[in-house]
């Protein structure tokens, strides 16, 4: 398997350093879609000059990176295509090493429910074999290292693909269960763009089924460990700030990277949501809607802990797309970093619904952004609403595509426990829907993990008949 991966990784270090010395290069570095105000090239540019000049660059609007990653390149900017390309490496590695043993633990969990009489006699054909999953960590690293949208993030020099390599690194260490590197490196994370924050639930669910440890709030254990993991994070988090101050002997940064993540002051056109909507926005609203947008990212995962606490791998992937899709300033290397997991869950295509024509939808919306964004600065023959429209159109896409996967893997795993072929009550073929249950205390239906208690719960339910409504 090096073999393979050698030459993956030649093939995407030859086609990025191909583009360094095209013309494409300036163009790439300019589009909305690859560079954002946060992680800009030019940006950070700016900052050096600044800092050169003995002035703090945080001073003026237009550097938002955090210290370390500033002071990394006054060091290496005559290599700066060379660490943009050893992070990508860097990333596609800790991806498919992460990918190896994560595939080892799901086949020996496989093993042992198969040996316990945990799965239903006719699923047979759902059960992975190690054939098919040999080649899942290298298709991992063919997805992210030869993604176009990565390629992009690399010849433009945005500082997401830095991220990306932080993030990868985390899994890693979650992966081959070190809590201490995985605090470590979320903690990174964090301090570089603050919403890998909500990769602590799947990262601590993981290291608890790691150690044994069951995930009930009643268990002392379960504290202990749950303390222990967040002492470290917060720690290590700790040290990165106050060496960030020391770096710079002021607090200037804090505003500058996280007030601006946060507050979204800068309107420029991205693949985002915000931008638009808070161009069009009246400023004595603004705050309030701000933190309806800001708490999407956060709001999603205390539900998704408790339906994925089993599955933490599968968790952490759709809160990397949920980070992707509602963050302030997203760019397309923070969706190649998700997409490079799409092969993990390759034994889930049987149940994806609409696979292709989402995937229809993401390319031509990827083609489109040049051509919008021509007809409206450059033709004046359109508006914002064009651009926007297929911005909205991506997300939507992304959401979908996301949605699609989250139901395919609940249809698996019901599958696999309550077998194949599903009966109505008349002996009729059954049919399994995902959809919104209000339940009271005489629910009459048979939902998959759901609390019977009032409220709006979505749940894998067995339609009955046509006449039953839930």
């Amino acid at each position: 398997m090096a073999a393979p991966l050698v030459l993956v990784v030649l093939v995407a270090v030859t086609v990025r350093a191909a583009l360094y010395r095209s013309s494409l290069a300036a163009f790439i570095a300019e589009r909305v879609e690859v560079a954002s105000p946060l992680n800009a090239w030019k940006r950070v540019v700016e900052g050096l000059a600044l800092l050169d000049l003995g002035v703090s660059p945080y001073s003026g609007a237009i550097f938002h990176e955090t210290p370390l990653i500033i002071y990394l390149f006054h060091f290496l900017i005559e290599y700066a295509e060379l660490v943009f390309m050893i992070t990508d490496v860097l990333t596609a590695v800790a991806l498919y090493l992460a990918i190896q043993d994560y595939n080892k633990a799901v086949f020996k969990k496989q093993k042992l429910l198969i040996e316990l009489d945990k799965y239903a006699p006719d699923v047979a054909e759902l059960i992975r074999t190690p054939m098919e999953m040999h080649y899942i960590p290298l298709k991992v690293a063919l997805f992210y290292l030869l993604n176009p949208y990565t390629v992009m993030s690399c010849v433009a020099k945005s500082t997401c693909a830095i991220n990306n390599t932080v993030i990868a690194f985390f899994i890693l260490a979650t992966i081959k269960g070190s809590a201490f590197l995985s605090a470590v490196f979320l903690a990174l994370a964090t301090y570089q763009s603050l919403y890998p924050i909500t990769l602590f639930a799947p990262a601590l669910l993981y290291l608890l089924q790691r150690q044994f440890i069951p995930i009930k709030p009643k268990s002392k254990s379960f504290w202990l460990y749950t303390m222990q993991y967040a002492a470290l994070y917060l720690c290590s988090l700790v040290v990165i700030i106050c060496l960030s101050f020391f770096l710079l002997n002021s607090w200037d940064f804090i505003p500058s990277v996280y007030g601006f993540i946060l507050s979204v002051p800068d309107l420029t056109p991205n693949i985002g949501l915000f931008w638009y909507f808070f161009a069009e926005m009246f400023e004595h609203f603004s705050l309030f809607f701000v933190c309806v947008f800001q708490i999407n990212v956060f709001f999603y995962t205390i539900p998704l802990a408790v339906k994925l606490k089993e599955h933490p791998v599968f968790f952490m992937f759709v809160q990397l797309a949920i980070i992707s899709i509602f963050k302030s300033y997203p760019t397309v290397g923070d969706v190649a970093l998700y997409m490079a997991f799409l092969p993990v869950w390759s034994h889930l295509y049987r149940f994806l619904r609409n696979i292709f024509i989402l995937s229809c939808v993401l390319i031509v919306c990827s083609l489109l952004f040049p051509v919008l964004w021509h007809l409206w600065i450059y033709a004046g023959s359109a508006n914002s609403n064009f651009y926007y429209a297929i911005t909205l159109t991506f997300n939507i896409g992304q959401i979908l595509l996301i949605s699609d996967y989250f139901y395919a893997f609940l249809r698996r795993e019901y599958y696999l426990t309550h077998g194949l072929h599903l009966t109505r009550q008349d002996g009729t073929e059954a049919m399994l829907v995902l959809k919104p249950l209000h339940f009271r205390a005489s629910a009459a239906a048979h939902p998959m993990n759901v609390t019977h208690r009032k409220g709006i719960h979505w749940a894998l339910l067995v339609a009955y008949g046509t006449e039953n409504h839930y």
